[in-house]
């Protein structure tokens, strides 16, 4: 079955298409001016005075958005597959939380929300080239709350992020469900909706989505479909993550924190301990430790074949993989803002981009265009956790015919 379905995908590129054909109400009454698109695509169309909308695009699995100033969202997981027209009526339901949400969250622009902006813009929309390209326009909606006990923040904005993308030439907006940055953490969701920026300048946006796409998650799924990942420049790894016997535990590193501030100023840090003596020297080896990893890696395969990343269920593909995927991109080298930043030490820039890949609750379905049916299903780190919201595509994306 495995080598069949492997086959059966080199061709898949070839889709039939799905009209979507609906009405938009409130009580019954048509809403004019709603916003309906097909998440993180350019696909999109605002209701008429009737409520009426239609989507035209290739058939896979998609979530539609409904969204009105309000309104609470509206979504719904969509499978068009084999579908060629889809009727549907959505009946919308008022936020009567909006308004109080309005008035509580007063925002102060002090300096304080200006440090918080600067953050958030850094996680949110990465540090790399393609970042410093995008401008928030409504910077001004945003509200910021940062909790000390657990040096989280977090961000809830009033009305849907207006990106202005000049380096991929889409005007994005983008309506945050969740936004949490931590130490060494980020997790954001959100409902996006792309629209191609009308300038002259399509030549360089076209340069600049293929170098963003090049080396992608999206890139890297949609070869694995194809069996292209070592044509397209990509080497596949396996690695364990066990937990580092070296480093203390959370318990014994607790207990030596204590002891030691019971010591206050009294304690010689840099002072060498071959073989702890004291109960002192004990804690002083155990706090040192505490900056040992908490995981180790170990490679264990190398070029992992197509068969232990993917599997088929009735035609159905899902990734299926243990451990953990180390992918590498040979075809560029990393951005110099990786080396230095947020969670990532100085170090010598390579001339490979390194991911990591890990399954969250076992195999995962991918539709026919290389998407994450399930997108909390994967976590990624490494580098393409470096390439933050700027350098993603529209999930109907296709690289222009070599």
């Amino acid at each position: 079955m495995k080598s069949f379905f492997l086959f059966f995908f080199i061709i898949f590129f070839s889709f039939s298409q799905t009209n979507i054909k609906g009405t938009i109400v409130d009580n019954g009454n048509p809403l004019e001016g709603a916003s309906v698109y097909l998440n993180n695509t350019t696909i999109g169309a605002i209701t008429n005075e009737k409520g009426a909308f239609e989507l035209n695009f290739k058939e896979g699995n998609y979530t539609l958005v409904v969204s009105f100033l309000g309104y609470k969202t509206y979504q719904k997981n969509i499978n068009t597959l084999g579908k060629k027209t889809i009727e549907l009526t959505i009946t919308m339901e008022e936020d009567n939380e909006f308004l109080d949400e309005v008035e509580v969250k007063k925002i102060i622009y002090d300096d304080e929300w200006k440090y918080n902006l600067a953050r958030f813009k850094k996680a949110f929309l990465g540090r790399t080239k393609l970042a410093s390209t995008c401008k928030i326009l409504n910077e001004k909606d945003i509200f910021f709350d940062f909790n000390y006990k657990t040096n989280t923040l977090t961000a809830v904005a009033r009305k849907p992020l207006k990106i202005k993308h000049n380096g991929l030439g889409y005007l994005i907006e983008y309506d945050i469900i969740n936004f949490n940055l931590g130490n060494k953490t980020l997790f954001f969701s959100g409902y996006a909706q792309y629209k191609n920026l009308k300038k002259k300048i399509r030549k360089k946006w076209k340069k600049n989505r293929l170098s963003a796409y090049n080396g992608s998650r999206m890139q890297f799924l949609r070869s694995l479909l194809n069996k292209t990942v070592a044509e397209n420049g990509f080497l596949v790894h396996k690695f364990k993550r066990v937990e580092n016997k070296e480093r203390p535990s959370e318990k014994k590193l607790q207990m030596a924190r204590e002891y030691l501030k019971l010591h206050g100023r009294k304690i010689n840090f840099s002072k060498t301990i071959t073989t702890p003596i004291t109960p002192l020297d004990s804690a002083i080896v155990t706090q040192r430790k505490a900056k040992l990893p908490k995981y180790r890696d170990y490679l264990y395969k190398r070029d992992v074949p197509y068969e232990e990343m993917i599997s088929s269920d009735k035609g159905t593909p899902y990734l299926d993989f243990s451990d953990y995927l180390m992918v590498v991109y040979t075809k560029e080298p990393e951005e110099e803002n990786y080396v230095s930043g947020i969670f990532s030490k100085k170090r010598k820039q390579s001339n490979v981009q390194t991911s990591h890949l890990v399954l969250l609750n076992g195999k995962s379905e991918i539709d026919n265009l290389g998407i994450m049916v399930d997108p909390n299903a994967i976590f990624n780190e490494g580098y393409w956790g470096f390439e933050s919201f700027a350098n993603m595509l529209p999930l109907n994306y296709q690289p222009p015919n070599k």
